[in-house]
């Protein structure tokens, strides 16, 4: 089997830059297209310009700025109902997601991101 000709685009927002370049380098690895934004703010005008071409976005519920990354997932889920969003964090939620959010608790392993990101193509 060949590799498709357009890749899906995997979003991910993450303020720490090792996290986010070792889930982009996964992504990557597994035939994703992969966007970094190190804030919300940056995802919303990456979703607001191609959310429509977004399989998947991971983001941590801890970000800089005046978006945190649960607001963040709840607007990528109402606007953009058919990307696959993973919300990550080390601290337990304190809010509910939205339904069909996945939330995996860091540390994470690999494979099972994998696995949720794959399941959005």
């Amino acid at each position: 089997m060949g590799v498709s000709a357009v890749a899906p685009v995997a979003l991910v927002v993450e303020g720490d830059d090792m996290q986010r370049e070792m889930v982009a380098t996964l992504l990557e690895e597994s035939e994703f297209r992969v966007i970094q934004c190190e804030n919300a703010e940056a995802a919303v005008s990456v979703l607001k310009k191609m959310g429509a071409h977004v399989a998947v976005m991971l983001t941590d519920v801890n970000l800089a700025g005046q978006v945190d990354g649960m607001q963040l997932a709840d607007f990528a889920h109402q606007n953009y109902p058919n990307i696959h969003v993973i919300v990550t964090s080390a601290d337990a939620l304190t809010k509910k997601l939205p339904e069909g959010v996945t939330f995996m608790p860091k540390p994470w392993v690999a494979l099972e991101l994998l696995r949720h990101a794959v399941r959005s193509q």
